[in-house]
């Protein structure tokens, strides 16, 4: 925690941030702020500015003439050396972001500066890229054509992300976004804005020129619309929830602006009865309680067979209920609050639909107890298909128990849902174990484990889990264009109304 924030803490006094655009930091065209709240003491902590649509617009600008100032005439090797500074710099300043992350949205601060300390891989691995975006020649039928390709930026990337991991879920779309040559417009989320904001500073202290990353923030829902939709953006990239990714969708359609989107899950865990149930239990945990439930990959759907039902399930219940919730801040602390008060009460609605429902909520609920936004670890068992806790994103520590007889069920179940994120296949026979995995309609798969992500990795969804693949050596090539160059060998002159 800096100087600063430590006397505003101790003092009650609000911390006030202000938009970031063209390099410098400017407050909202119409003057308005509004407060973010910490989760732990539901008290309001920052101000932050209510942008309108000439903000967004004037970052929009800012992004484009960089583009066509010194940024869009570097070369790869000279993006590569300020892309490396900057993750040296969230390296430095990683204890800073995540404090400030944790008063944000609520996350435990031992998750959020392991996060903070690892993203500086995602900086090192795109800048390793951004040298070698090459192009390639191409043989035709054509004799007298030399025919070759080129790489080009695609021009100001939108980026639109959610509260759950603001620094993670924008370091997944800048580096790459900056590897490739593109400039950068970004509106965090309303509910955890203050280190997006804080981190246009490093930004600038990295020598990245001005324009190339801009951030906007602000209350209403049509800001990010108009950021998808403006004729002046080439990419849009979005982490959310399906309903809004499908709007954000639309929007950038009406500039046929091109998306990629990560958006929600219900992903399952599949338990086959030679597995250890010991590391079973503790790979559901990871799972489904682990960062609050609050991620797209949470594994919420605990598809099990029969036979190792109690067994798995009292290991996991017992676990629950000594899981120590509390202060974010503290060390010890393995589940904080839920990180707003809409999620909050989204939650408290599913745990009243399934008691309606009549599942059996085996240990966990919402915590009357404490002072905060806090969800128990929940365990539900005796659940249908057709109940929305098993067929809807609940977005939180709430889990499903399913058991199945056959193989062939487990993989049914599994892939009973409309989304199609992420997903484990816990077994010992290897064969089984890539057998199913062939067949899990997700895009990612763990076997014998859960919950593990890399730069290098290619991540994102099939079905309403969305478009697109982050991270990875491919995912670069979203945020560029290819253009293809033919050259007239021969001087010859053709019949003009013949196609060459």
């Amino acid at each position: 925690m800096s100087d600063s924030q430590a006397k505003a803490a101790a003092s009650n006094e609000l911390e006030r941030f202000q938009l970031y655009i063209n390099g410098e930091y400017v407050a909202a065209k119409s003057g308005k702020t509004f407060l973010t709240a910490n989760p732990y003491t539901t008290e309001n902590w920052a101000e932050v500015p209510d942008a309108g649509t000439e903000d967004v617009d004037l970052a929009v600008e800012a992004a484009r003439k960089a583009m066509e100032g010194p940024w869009g005439s570097m070369s790869g090797f000279q993006r590569a050396k300020l892309i490396r500074r900057l993750g040296e710099l969230i390296d430095e300043n990683a204890e800073y972001l995540a404090r400030m992350e944790v008063r944000d949205s609520g996350k435990l601060y031992r998750e959020m500066i392991f996060q903070l300390k690892y993203l500086p891989e995602w900086f090192n691995y795109f800048s390793g890229l951004a040298d070698k975006l090459e192009g390639k020649t191409i043989p035709t039928d054509k004799n007298n054509f030399f025919v070759y390709t080129q790489r080009h930026p695609v021009g100001v990337v939108a980026a639109i992300t959610p509260w759950n991991a603001p620094m993670m879920l924008m370091a997944m779309k800048l580096a790459p976004a900056l590897a490739a040559g593109c400039t950068f417009v970004i509106k965090p989320s309303e509910h955890a804005p203050a280190s997006t904001l804080a981190f246009g500073k490093l930004v600038k202290e990295a020598g990245i020129p001005d324009g190339v990353f801009n951030v906007v923030t602000g209350l209403d829902r049509q800001l990010g619309a108009h950021l998808a939709g403006h004729p002046g953006v080439g990419k849009v990239v979005f982490t959310g929830s399906t309903a809004t990714g499908r709007a954000v969708a639309q929007a950038a359609g009406s500039q046929l602006n091109g998306v990629v989107l990560e958006l929600g899950g219900k992903s399952p865990q599949v338990v086959f009865e030679d597995s250890d149930p010991e590391a079973v239990a503790n790979g559901v945990i990871a799972g489904i309680f682990a960062a609050g439930g609050q991620t797209c990959m949470a594994g919420s759907r605990l598809i099990i067979h029969r036979s190792m039902v109690k067994d798995v399930v009292d290991r996991v219940v017992a676990r629950a209920k000594t899981i120590k919730m509390g202060d974010p801040q503290a060390d010890d602390t393995e589940m904080g609050p839920i990180s707003n008060k809409p999620q909050f009460d989204r939650i408290s609605e599913f745990l009243k639909s399934a008691d309606s429902e009549g599942a059996k909520v085996v240990t966990g609920g919402v915590d009357t107890d404490k002072h905060g936004w806090f969800v128990k670890p929940t365990v539900i068992t005796d659940v249908t298909s057709d109940m929305r806790v098993v067929k809807e994103e609940i977005f939180g520590p709430v889990l499903c128990v399913i058991p199945f007889d056959t193989e062939e069920e487990a993989i049914a179940l599994a892939n009973d849902t409309e989304y199609g994120l992420a997903g484990s296949v816990w077994t010992m026979n290897i064969q089984r174990a890539h057998r199913v995995a062939s067949k899990l309609r997700t895009g990612t798969v763990w076997i014998n484990s859960y919950r593990a992500v890399s730069p290098s990795v290619p991540f994102g969804g099939f079905g309403a889990s969305g478009l697109g693949r982050e991270n990875g050596v491919e995912s670069i090539l979203d945020f560029m264009e290819t253009k293809s160059v033919w050259v007239e060998l021969s001087g010859a002159t053709r019949d003009p109304f013949r196609m060459a």
